[in-house]
C-alpha cells in the first residue's frame, strides 16, 4: 500500500513529506480550494534536490484542457487527478497520465469504473457542492465493493476521505487491499499547512501496519 499526502503548499511540508516516505505528493490547483497553489509556486517548491522517487500529482476540478496540459508540462507533474465532473470524452482528449476521483455517495456511484478508460481510482466522500478536503471518513464496505469490481480489470483503487491514525488499520484489514491511500486535512494544523508531528504520526502507524 502506498500514501499520496495531498494539499502541498509551501517547501517545508514537501520536504517532510518526501523525507518521510509518501509516494505520491499531490498539489492542488483548483482555485477554489483554501489549499489552491499557483503553479509557479510549485515549481519554486519542488525545484529542492530531494531524494527518493516520489511522484507529482495535479488535482484539477472541471478545468480546461488547455490549462491542464500547461499546468502538467510547466510544473512536470506525472499524474493528473481529475476530481470533478470530468466526462469520459474529456479524459480521452487529455491525453495524459490521469486518476480519476469518484465521489461516492452509495453503491451506484461505482458504476463509474466501468465507463473511463482508466486503471488507477480515488475514492473520494460524497459532499454536495464540494469536491474534496472535506475530512468525512470513507465507507470501508465501498472501498472494499470498488477493489472487488476493478481486480478483473487490473483496476487500481486509492482510498481517500477523512483517513487517519484513527482508522488507518480498517484498510490494512480489508479482504482486498486497496493500491494507496490519499491524506490530507487528518495531517494539518489548518487548511494548507501540514503538522510535522502529525505527518510522523501518520507514517509511524502506516509503516507499523504495512510491516505486520
Amino acid at each position: 500500500m502506498k500514501i499520496k499526502l495531498c494539499g502541498i503548499t509551501n517547501k517545508r511540508d514537501y520536504r517532510d513529506a518526501v523525507l518521510l516516505g509518501a509516494d505520491f505528493v499531490g498539489f492542488i490547483f483548483y482555485p477554489k480550494s483554501p489549499r489552491y497553489v499557483e503553479p509557479e509556486r510549485v515549481i519554486e517548491i519542488c525545484g529542492q534536490a530531494l531524494p527518493g522517487n516520489h511522484r507529482k500529482v495535479g488535482v484539477f476540478v472541471n478545468e480546461r484542457i488547455e490549462t491542464v496540459r500547461d499546468i502538467f508540462r510547466r510544473v512536470r507533474l506525472d499524474i493528473v487527478q481529475l476530481h470533478g465532473d470530468e466526462s469520459p470524452g474529456y479524459a480521452a482528449e487529455l491525453g495524459l497520465p490521469y486518476w480519476k476521483a469518484i465521489r461516492v455517495k452509495d453503491r451506484r456511484s461505482l458504476d463509474a469504473l466501468r465507463q473511463y478508460n482508466c486503471k488507477t481510482f480515488l475514492l473520494d466522500t460524497y459532499v454536495k457542492g464540494k469536491y474534496g478536503g472535506t475530512g468525512i471518513s470513507f465507507d470501508p464496505q465501498l472501498v472494499e465493493e470498488a477493489v472487488k469490481i476493478g481486480k478483473p480489470g487490473g483496476i487500481q483503487i486509492i482510498a481517500s476521505g477523512g483517513i487517519s491514525v484513527e482508522n488507518i488499520e480498517i484498510l490494512f484489514r480489508l479482504e482486498c487491499p486497496v493500491y494507496a491511500v490519499d491524506v490530507n486535512s487528518s495531517v494539518e494544523e489548518y487548511p494548507g499547512k501540514k503538522s510535522r508531528e502529525k505527518m510522523e504520526r501518520f507514517f509511524e502507524v502506516f509503516n507499523r501496519l504495512r510491516r505486520t
